[in-house]
C-alpha cells in the first residue's frame, strides 16, 4: 500500500518567527518577577526559581545568537533558517 501524500503545514506567521524577541521578553519577566519577589518576602524557593529562569534565559539567548552568527559566517555545522 502506497503512502499518500501528505501536503505540507502552512509556514508560521512572522511574528512567531522572532526568536530573539520572544527570548528577550521571556527573559525580561524572570528578572521582573525576580525583583518582585525579593521586594515582597523574604529570600526563598521563589526568589531563587526567578533567578535560575533569568540566568537560563540569558544563556538560552547566547546559544542563539552563538548559532546565528555561525549560520551567518556560512559555518557548515551551523543550524540553517535562524533570523
Amino acid at each position: 500500500m502506497a503512502e499518500s501524500a501528505q501536503p505540507s503545514p502552512p509556514p508560521l506567521p512572522p511574528r512567531f518567527n522572532q526568536v530573539t524577541t520572544l527570548l528577550a521578553v521571556g527573559t525580561a519577566l524572570w528578572i521582573v518577577a525576580a525583583v518582585v519577589a525579593a521586594l515582597v518576602r523574604p529570600p526563598d524557593i521563589v526568589l531563587l526559581t526567578c533567578v535560575v529562569g533569568a540566568v537560563l534565559g540569558g544563556v538560552g539567548y547566547s546559544v542563539f545568537a552563538w548559532q546565528r552568527s555561525a549560520a551567518r559566517r556560512g559555518s557548515r555545522t551551523a543550524q540553517r533558517g535562524l533570523q
